[in-house]
């Protein structure tokens, strides 16, 4: 039997709360005969271990997960420490430490939820987002000089490298590839950023060249909002920079209903280093501790863990599991207009992969 080592990290907010719910999904899922196993190791870090210790992680700990075959994330921000600390002091860390170069996004509309665009049906809104995670906006480049005076300078660099870029955009050719449409969006602002967004968009001629049976079309980030709203079944698979993808995916996981279903996976593709999952609802310090945080986000996110880990069958019962919770009312979360608890819907989910 194949046993995984998974590292768990819950971060901070909500993350405290969804992270160990997912770990129960995942052990429910093993325990109902998948033919594999799992051992978890925890990881306390996130804000509590920066007040304890003055950083977010341990110096060493990339050393400490690199012998992992996944991560399961929870989430960094804390309103006593500043966002930037909190970011590049631990995710950020992780996935540059580790080359996750590849975000990708998967979105839809799950049953039972009510989306709040009235005239789109399911099948209209199914979309993968794939976010360059290295460098562009969020390379962190940049700096500071003579703070507090009238002559104070700050600069953020968007970094684009050749590398990067084709290497995002042969990922999301590939994937467009082995989805049904065959449809990839390539969103950009070349008309305004005028060196490194026509590079960007270059590129992503060049390796289309590589991808004939990809049909595929160039978006400006402004008018991609419009289009997701207005014509949602036009879109089905979506590349774009570090900070538009961010953006982007925010409003897709809005307009499929809420943001505390919405997965993530932080790839390595090269699978040189564990990849990281993770929901991307965020930290939510206002319910905090009061059991009120949708955990969907996080089961989903497992679906995409387990299918990393070459385990496709088990994240379809996971997935089966999940539709089959979401399709009841009851066990809405407050984010879906529901009263249902956290510990709800675990159990729920966990009761279905029993049967």
């Amino acid at each position: 039997m194949k046993t995984y080592a998974i590292a768990t990290i819950p971060g901070d907010g909500i993350g405290l709360e969804v992270v160990p719910a997912g770990q129960q999904v995942l052990q429910a899922l093993a325990d109902a005969g998948g033919g594999f196993a799992f051992t978890f190791e925890h990881f306390g870090w996130g804000g509590d271990w920066y007040r304890a210790h003055g950083e977010m992680m341990p110096a060493d700990g990339l050393e400490a997960l690199r012998g992992k075959d996944a991560i399961l994330f929870g989430s960094a921000g804390d309103p006593k420490i500043p966002d930037h600390v909190t970011l590049w002091g631990l995710r950020l860390k992780i996935c540059q430490g580790f080359d996750q170069y590849a975000n990708v996004r998967p979105t839809r509309i799950l049953p039972g939820i009510d989306a709040p665009l009235k005239r789109c049906r399911p099948q209209d809104l199914d979309w993968v987002i794939v976010r360059e995670n290295s460098e562009g906006e969020y390379a962190g480049v940049g700096g500071r000089a003579h703070q507090g005076h009238p002559i104070e300078v700050a600069t953020d660099v968007s970094l684009m490298t050749r590398a990067g870029v084709e290497r995002i955009m042969r990922y999301a050719f590939r994937l467009a590839q082995g989805r049904p449409r065959k449809l990839l969006t390539v969103v950009t602002k070349s008309n305004a950023q005028r060196h490194a967004m026509v590079m960007w968009d270059e590129i992503a001629q060049q390796v289309a060249a590589e991808f004939p049976d990809v049909t595929w079309d160039k978006e400006l980030v402004d008018a991609m909002t419009a289009r997701m709203v207005n014509r949602p079944a036009s879109i089905d698979t979506v590349v774009a920079t570090n900070l538009h993808a961010d953006i982007l995916s925010d409003l897709a996981a809005a307009l499929a209903g809420s943001l505390g279903i919405a997965p993530t996976g932080n790839i390595d593709p090269e699978r040189r280093c564990p990849s990281m999952f993770e929901p991307i609802h965020g930290s939510a310090f206002d319910i905090m501790g009061q059991g009120l945080a949708n955990p969907i986000g996080t089961f989903w996110s497992c679906v995409m863990l387990l299918e990393h880990l070459g385990e496709a069958e088990a994240a379809q019962r996971l997935m089966q599991a999940i539709e089959a919770v979401t399709a009841d009312p009851a066990l809405h979360t407050r984010d879906l207009g529901g009263s249902a608890r956290t510990e709800d819907v675990t159990r729920a989910v966990c009761a279905r992969l029993a049967r």
